[in-house]
């Protein structure tokens, strides 16, 4: 079933996609357009804009069993070997290093496809696919997520519904986030700490976790990575986490949604994690690698535009009034100006040995409703605490 999305609609969310996201298309490009069929309309729409720019559109279709286009889906999880999942062909790798520019269209048919894979395939191929995952993050990418029935019922909407949401998210000119995000962005700049408090919702206690940011690297988000966006982030030094957070919103992982999240931290490494719903799936990320039992990200959401709260990461984490932070890998772009050069390259590898910068397989980003109503109590950036104005993180006039 697909769902009911105007072509003019569907022209105004390529054109950001590919004239603001990447910035343009020229003749030399080898742009790369991942998804499942059933995004095919959207896709459809970027191949021909991309080959009327003169440039190459490599449509890369992924199996329906293949969560978000890894080296492998489901069908080798479930039948294949440890020694079979690192036989990846060398053409997948010439393909990635051919291409210039990156989108990658989410949507999935059939979630339940690739959810409860047996543990240490699935861990096996998050391994498998990270040196792919690393030369796409190395170029110009972009990530959107087309509606689907099957995203549609994981979130207990009509899909007439749920489309509405997403597209209308979609098609709207991302620069806004510009200005709305400017004060948040300067202020973490030059923040050196950020401390997060959240109530237990069970026992009532007051939780606090807390990081060094300092010499860091902020990137303010409005649409050129994540469409649509609407964050600003950083990655805190991996070693400085201490404490204790609750996660109240849901997040859709692999086929299964996790709710209710308490996790303790201790020298940066999670001591003690919980969830009220989706305990095993927390599990299978936590334990993937030495990297998933630390932090990789703090982020503010910063976009009260969109509509409705949903669990899937591309959206929750970008609603205005929510905190986030990710399981797992760093973003190297914090650390240093260019992480593809040699200079750059030397300096992650003395921050990653001074447990600063975190490797991992894992990036799983989990949220924290600040809103009235969720579990979110305060935000401190240094000992500014940060308020909510129409559910918009500000920074209080002094």
């Amino acid at each position: 079933m697909q769902p009911n999305i105007s072509q003019q609609d569907l022209e105004t969310w390529a054109d950001y996609l590919l004239d603001y996201s990447l910035e343009g298309v020229q003749p030399e490009d080898v742009i790369m357009i991942k998804g499942e069929h059933i995004c095919w309309p959207l896709i459809s729409v970027l191949q021909d804009k991309i080959f009327a720019a003169g440039a190459i559109a490599d449509v890369n279709l992924i199996p329906p069993d293949n969560d978000r286009g890894k080296v492998w889906g489901a069908s080798m999880a479930r039948h294949g070997s440890l020694e079979q999942i690192q036989r990846v062909p060398e053409w997948y790798r010439l393909r990635y290093e051919a291409m210039t520019k990156y989108i990658e269209i989410l949507g999935a048919e059939n979630p339940a496809l690739f959810a409860n894979l047996p543990e240490d395939k699935a861990q096996a191929i998050m391994k498998a696919d990270e040196p792919f995952k690393n030369i796409r993050l190395a170029k110009p990418w972009v990530l959107t997520l087309y509606p689907t029935k099957g995203f549609a019922d994981l979130e207990g909407m009509s899909l007439e519904e749920y489309t509405e949401v997403i597209v209308s998210a979609s098609t709207v000119d991302p620069r806004f986030l510009e200005k709305v995000e400017e004060d948040i962005y300067q202020l973490m700049n030059r923040s050196k700490t950020i401390r997060i408090q959240t109530e237990h919702p069970h026992t009532g206690k007051l939780l606090e976790l807390q990081m060094d940011i300092g010499d860091r690297y902020v990137v303010k988000c409005t649409g050129k990575r994540n469409f649509p966006d609407g964050e600003v982030f950083t990655s805190p030094n991996a070693s400085s986490v201490e404490g204790e957070i609750f996660v109240d919103l849901p997040v859709f992982y692999s086929g299964t949604t996790i709710q209710g999240i308490y996790l303790r931290f201790e020298k940066g490494v999670i001591q003690e994690y919980r969830a009220d719903q989706g305990q095993e799936a927390l599990q299978k990320i936590v334990e993937t690698d030495e990297g998933s039992h630390r932090l990789g990200e703090v982020a503010l959401g910063m976009n009260n535009g969109i509509k409705k709260v949903l669990k899937h990461p591309l959206f929750v984490e970008k609603v205005g009034g929510t905190l986030h932070i990710a399981i797992g890998a760093s973003y190297p772009e914090c650390y240093v100006d260019d992480p593809s050069g040699e200079e750059g390259k030397k300096k992650l590898d003395l921050f990653l040995q001074a447990g600063a910068l975190n490797k991992s397989a894992q990036h799983v980003d989990i949220v924290t409703d600040f809103r009235p109503g969720g579990t979110g109590r305060a935000v401190y950036l240094d000992d500014v605490k940060l308020t909510l104005q129409d559910n918009i993180w500000v920074v209080p006039k002094s």
